[in-house]
C-alpha cells in the first residue's frame, strides 16, 4: 500500500473506499460486442450497475444482424434504464456516410457514437464489459473527482492474475515508449501521459461538457487518444486517476486479428500523434533503439518483482513481445479521428433515431423469418 501523488491527482483506495458520488446524474457507457453476449463478466457488470442506479446506461453494440435480437432480449432482462445503439445497422451507416464519417469501425467509433447520446448528462462513465472482477463501487469512484471540480478521471488497477503479471501492452510498450521519448524531450505532455499508472485502462469518466469537445480515435487508440485530448483541453489540473483495485480481464494473444500486435500499432500511432498535437516532435530516427533499451531495463525490474512475489515470469516471451512491439513504432499517418460532437456535421438525435429504426427493422425481419407475427 502506498500514497504517492503523481503529476495528476491520484486517489488511492486504502482498504474499502466507497465515496459518495452523483450516480443519478451520470450516464454509464458500456461498449459491447457479440462475443460478450451472456458472458459471466458482462453479466457481472450489468448486475452490479443495477445497484448503482445511474441516470442511464448506454450500450453501443457491435454485432451481426442475426445476433442482435437475442442480445437485445438478454439486455432487457436487467433492471436498468437502458439505451442500445446498434453500431452496425444500415441506416446508421448511411447517415455516417452522408456526413463523410463512416470510415473504419472499432471500439473508439462505438464509444464516440455513445458519447454523443450521453453528452446531455452532467457526467459520463465509460468502462469495458469484460471485467470479471467488476465492482459496483467503480462508477462512484470514477465520478468522485468530477463532483469535486475535475473534468476527467481515469481508472487504474493491478493486472495480476493466477500468479502472473498481465497488462503487457502497457508494461512492455506504452511505459517504455514514454520513457524513451522523455530521455530526449522535455515537455508537460510527456509528464502527464507518464503519470497515469494504467493509461490503457478502458475505465474513465468525464463531464458531459468535456465529452462534447473530445476528438475520438476510431479503434484501439481510444484510451491514449482521450488522454491526449484531455491534456489539450483541461491539462493536469483538470485530471485525476482513481484506484480501482485489482482487475481481471479477458487476455488477448499477441498475434492475430485484434491481438496485442495489432493493438500496439494503433496505440503507438495515437500516442505519437498526441505528442505532435501538443508540440512535441518525437525523436523518430533513434526511437526504436531507445524504446528497446527502456523496455529491456523494465523487464529486469518485472522479473525481480515477479520473483519477489513467487510468480511465474517468462523473460524470453516478454523480450519476444518487445521485438514485436518495436516493429509497431512508426510516424503517424492520416488523422482519422472522429470530430468533437460540438463540431460534428450530424446531431446525436440523428444517431439515436437511425439506430432505433435499424433495431426495429432487424427485429421484425428475424421474426418474419421464424414465422412470428410482428403486429
Amino acid at each position: 500500500m502506498e500514497y504517492v501523488q503523481e503529476g495528476i491527482a491520484t486517489l488511492h483506495d486504502f482498504g474499502d473506499a466507497s465515496p459518495a458520488a452523483p450516480t443519478d446524474s451520470a450516464t454509464v457507457v458500456v461498449p459491447m460486442t457479440e462475443r460478450e453476449h451472456a458472458g459471466l463478466a458482462a453479466e457481472r457488470v450489468l448486475s452490479a450497475l443495477e445497484a448503482v442506479s445511474p441516470e442511464r446506461v448506454v450500450v453501443p453494440l457491435r454485432a451481426s444482424a442475426d445476433r442482435v435480437e437475442a442480445i437485445v432480449e438478454w439486455l432487457d432482462e436487467f433492471d436498468l434504464p437502458l439505451s442500445i445503439l446498434w453500431c452496425d445497422g444500415p441506416r446508421l451507416s448511411e447517415l455516417l456516410s452522408e456526413a463523410d464519417l463512416n470510415g473504419a469501425r472499432g471500439k473508439g467509433r462505438d464509444v464516440w457514437l455513445a458519447l454523443g447520446i450521453a453528452s446531455d448528462s452532467e457526467y459520463i462513465v465509460v468502462h469495458d464489459a469484460d471485467a470479471k472482477s467488476y465492482d459496483a463501487r467503480h462508477v462512484p469512484k470514477l465520478l468522485f473527482p468530477l463532483a469535486h471540480g475535475k473534468a476527467v478521471s481515469k481508472g487504474y488497477y493491478a493486472r495480476v492474475e493466477n500468479d502472473r503479471l498481465y497488462g503487457r501492452l502497457f508494461r512492455l510498450f506504452y511505459r517504455p515508449l514514454i520513457e524513451a521519448i522523455e530521455a530526449e524531450r522535455d515537455a508537460p505532455i510527456l509528464e502527464y501521459l507518464g503519470a497515469f499508472r494504467y493509461a490503457l485502462a478502458g475505465e474513465f469518466a468525464t463531464t458531459g461538457r468535456l465529452a462534447r469537445r473530445l476528438r475520438i480515435q476510431r479503434g484501439w487508440g481510444l484510451e491514449v487518444g482521450t488522454l491526449g485530448e484531455a491534456f489539450r483541453l483541461v491539462g493536469a489540473e483538470g485530471s485525476a486517476q482513481v484506484d480501482l483495485g485489482v482487475h481481471e480481464h479477458d487476455h488477448r494473444a499477441v498475434s492475430g486479428p485484434s491481438g496485442l500486435s495489432d493493438m500496439s500499432r494503433q496505440v503507438g500511432r495515437t500516442l505519437l500523434q498526441a505528442l505532435e498535437d501538443n508540440g512535441v516532435e518525437p525523436p523518430y530516427e533513434t526511437l526504436e533503439d531507445r524504446y528497446r533499451t527502456a523496455a529491456e531495463r523494465l523487464v529486469d525490474g518485472y522479473a525481480l518483482d515477479a520473483a519477489f512475489n513467487g510468480f511465474e515470469y517468462d523473460r524470453a516471451d516478454e523480450l519476444a513481445q518487445i521485438d514485436t512491439y518495436a516493429d509497431a513504432i512508426e510516424r503517424p499517418k492520416l488523422d482519422t479521428r472522429l470530430p468533437a460532437w460540438e463540431m460534428a456535421p450530424i446531431e446525436p438525435g440523428d444517431v439515436a433515431n437511425a439506430t432505433l429504426e435499424d433495431l426495429a427493422d432487424v427485429t421484425a425481419a428475424n421474426r418474419r423469418e421464424r414465422g412470428w407475427r410482428t403486429t
